[in-house]
């Protein structure tokens, strides 16, 4: 084992050992704090090494990017070849470790084209380099969604305890899943130590404890403010700064094959979970997993009409929910912010009909939108 995946273990293995209390909470932070800051230096590791494997440097190409996360032999390769409509090379045998390699697909979906990436079986250990772990993980640190695959085991029961195991090797390399950024500033300052506002009550922090935290990273002048209730591991993830926020939920497999005691207990083993039951098998659901994984991607479709002629509806521009004309501006070339004049928008943003708006306009999903610009 590497010099830094030891220390990793023997530091879990001593804050496992610990009990909480307030005499210990000081203890506690410290390994989370050294456990987190080592767990980031082998993510670097991971970013510079770990993508050279034979087919996991995959190009990325159309509008999204969304990877498949299971254990071996969960049907990943079926879904793909099934979402994409046969647009793929993706191998499917009834055997562990089919999928050996990174392998693309594109999905094709109301004029959206999302590239699906069918990535080998992860296992326990992955984040350490186990199986293809290094590469697997790389990939997904990149990708703009994440489908977690679970299935059932030859008595038809959910194979829950993956997604405990497949979760933690994701939190390990420094991956939130369904969650944004914590709302913390963090001023850095020459002097003047540690100050720290709050506009809501901080339930696990108080600034002994952000002290305790910040000298791990020999950070002793900064000015901190909290506007959302915060964890430790919030303000840990804000310092080291690399952590990655991604959307993601779960597709329950092979429903065709579960006990049916067990599709009715699903509900309360995925209880707080964002989940979808479907049969690569048999295809059911397959429609609705299509279109629930473009929901979760939070894109819109903008149709550019140019100045005196028809909005081009077959290719539209996309947008990230929430996207503003400088925006749309941006995508299109950097030119168009730089001489922007005005626009005008047509749709549900739109207060009427070709409604003339600035940079700031939020877009909606349809809008048609033209672009004024100066000279």
């Amino acid at each position: 084992m590497p010099a830094t995946e030891s220390r990793i273990a023997d530091l879990e293995a001593l804050l496992k050992s610990t009990i909480p209390n307030k005499h210990t909470m000081k203890s506690i932070l410290t390994l989370r704090a050294n456990i987190a800051k080592l767990r980031r230096e082998h993510v670097k590791e991971i970013s510079s090494k770990g993508g050279g494997g034979a087919g996991f440097a995959v190009k990325k190409t159309g509008d999204a990017q969304v990877g498949f996360i299971g254990f071996p032999s969960t049907g990943k390769s079926t879904l793909l070849n099934l979402l994409t409509e046969g647009d793929t090379e993706s191998k499917v045998a009834a055997y562990d470790f089919t999928t050996i390699d990174c392998v693309p697909g594109m999905m094709n979906y109301e004029k959206l084209k999302i590239q699906l990436l069918d990535l080998p079986g992860i296992i326990l250990g992955a984040s350490r380099g186990k199986g293809r772990g290094r590469e697997i993980l790389a990939v997904l640190r990149s990708v703009d969604g994440i489908m977690i695959l679970l299935d059932f085991d030859y008595e038809g029961k959910l194979n829950i305890d993956r997604l405990k195991i497949i979760k933690q090797e994701l939190y390990n390399i420094g991956i939130r899943m369904n969650r944004k950024p914590p709302n913390i500033s963090i001023k850095y300052t020459h002097k003047g130590g540690i100050g720290m506002a709050s506009g809501v009550r901080l339930t696990q922090l108080n600034p002994e404890y952000v002290k305790t935290i910040l000298s791990e990273y020999n950070i002793t002048n900064a000015q901190l403010t909290f506007y959302e209730d915060s964890s430790p591991d919030d303000l840990i993830d804000m310092i080291l700064g690399n952590t990655i926020y991604v959307p993601a939920f779960i597709v329950v497999n092979k429903i065709d094959i579960a006990a049916p005691d067990e599709v009715t207990r699903l509900p309360e083993l995925l209880k707080g979970e964002d989940w979808i039951a479907v049969s690569g098998m048999t295809r059911f659901n397959i429609d609705l997993l299509r279109a629930k994984l473009v929901a979760k991607l939070d894109l819109i479709r903008v149709y550019l009409k140019p100045r005196d002629k028809e909005p081009d509806m077959e290719k539209p521009l996309i947008l990230k929910k929430w996207s503003t004309v400088l925006d749309a501006c941006n995508k299109i070339h950097k030119d168009f912010s730089r001489n922007f004049r005005f626009a005008k928008v047509w749709g549900k943003s739109a207060k009427h009909p070709g409604q003339i708006v600035h940079l700031s306009h939020v877009l909606a999903d349809g809008d048609v939108l033209t672009i004024f610009l100066r000279g």
